[in-house]
């Protein structure tokens, strides 16, 4: 078995139909608007409790917080897919300010995900402040030798503020700190054990791990690489496409036509195994992370990639909930990478079955608890970027591959 049946659930049979995604993205965004207080942004749910509750009431960040729901409000009205009653970059600077009162974590990290840096990226991308830019070099610049080696916490998640910001403003700085990112990531990749394949090794939460995954492991961290494949001298350029059909090859796990990766690579740790299938862990953030290697350039990764597709599909949607992280829009960007790397029409028609069930999961959700789920990446707005670009068939995971 390549996933736990109890975490997945039978997609829905409802059909797909434009004008109820239409509708549910608008729904959301209600919903977002309605619920905004200027000084308190948004509040917790409590299915995003783990812990004590966040410094200062409420999240800030990009993954969890108020950066990231008043970016996907900007970007979504940009769009046109609804009418916002305020402007979300009339409040991104007090975001980033509230967060360095009271930081998320208890301290302030750089953290792409959970920390100042993607604050400061979407703080830049709405209002373009020069006091923005700089601090966000510094912080970038700063994170480099973070030991975790991994995409939430290290290098391998900030260094995204330096592609995008060298995207946005061609700036050459910006591209010579993307790549001292690279020389950090490529001192750290070392050989596995029985040295078949190369990962990196995580020291987190007291513990060290050789994570697989796009949140917090190998794929996650060549993502980057294979964004900037051609800031690459050649021979470096082809080692990274051996280094990554071997590391899949040699950790996946296979039955059939299908595919999936365990969390880490190791020895097994007392318990019983889990086989996650989801953006963090598991099939599909392999597909969504590692979609930028040509297709063509390995006849074995094209395999594996569509294998991995293959499993997602079989598992079903998630049962945790219709986010990007650990939900089923999430798993449904998995379809949306394969309609634009093969250009078959099936991931297209599989991606917007996904997104069917998600806005169901959204309503239930609302309705179970009398209210929306306000995050980026597990909650209603990263669900409604999700439907939108299964409305216009567009595959950028949002605040990952695109700002735009």
């Amino acid at each position: 078995m390549l996933f736990e049946p109890e975490r997945h659930e039978p997609l829905t049979t409802t059909a797909w139909d434009p004008e109820r995604a239409r509708a549910a993205v608008r729904t959301i965004v209600a919903d977002l608007a309605a619920n905004f207080d200027p000084a308190a942004f948004w509040p917790e749910h409590p299915l995003d409790v783990d812990g004590p509750s966040p410094a200062g009431g409420c999240y800030k960040s990009l993954y969890l917080g108020a950066a990231g729901v008043l970016w996907a409000l900007w970007c979504l009205a940009r769009e046109g897919a609804a009418d916002l009653p305020f402007a979300p970059e009339d409040h991104i600077a007090r975001v980033h300010a509230a967060y360095l009162a009271a930081p998320d974590v208890g301290e302030v990290v750089p953290s792409y995900y959970l920390g100042e840096v993607g604050i400061l990226l979407v703080q830049w991308k709405l209002t373009r402040e020069p006091a923005a830019a700089e601090r966000l070099h510094a912080a970038i610049t700063a994170n480099i030798p973070n030991p975790t080696h991994e995409a939430l916490w290290a290098a391998p998640g900030t260094m995204l503020g330096a592609w995008h910001m060298f995207q946005w403003t061609g700036e050459p700085r910006w591209r010579e700190l993307f790549l001292a990112n690279v020389e950090q990531l490529w001192r750290t990749w070392t050989p596995s054990d029985d040295a078949t394949h190369h990962l990196w090794t995580q020291d987190m939460y007291g513990h060290v791990y050789r994570f697989i995954g796009a949140g917090h492991g190998f794929a996650g961290n060549v993502y980057p690489l294979l964004r900037a494949r051609e800031w690459l001298a050649p021979e470096r350029r082809e080692q990274l496409y051996a280094r990554c059909v071997e590391a899949l090859r040699h950790t996946a796990r296979i039955e059939g036509d299908a595919a999936n990766w365990p969390p880490e690579f190791g020895p097994p740790r007392p318990g019983p195994e889990k086989l996650l299938l989801q953006w963090c862990h598991g099939a599909p953030g392999i597909i969504t992370a590692v979609n930028e290697f040509p297709a063509g350039q390995s006849a074995e990764m094209d395999a594996l990639l569509l294998a991995a597709g293959q499993a997602t599909w079989n598992a079903g949607p998630l049962r945790k909930g219709a986010g990007l992280c650990h939900g089923t829009a999430g798993n449904g960007y998995a379809f949306l990478k394969l309609h634009r790397r093969t250009g078959d029409a099936q991931w297209l028609a599989r991606a917007r079955a996904f997104a069917m069930h998600a806005i169901g999961q959204s309503e239930r959700m609302r309705q179970d608890h009398g209210r929306g789920r306000y995050t980026l990446w597990t909650g209603d707005p990263g669900v409604a970027l999700y439907v939108w670009h299964c409305l216009h068939e567009r595959h950028d995971l949002p605040s990952l591959d695109s700002f735009d």
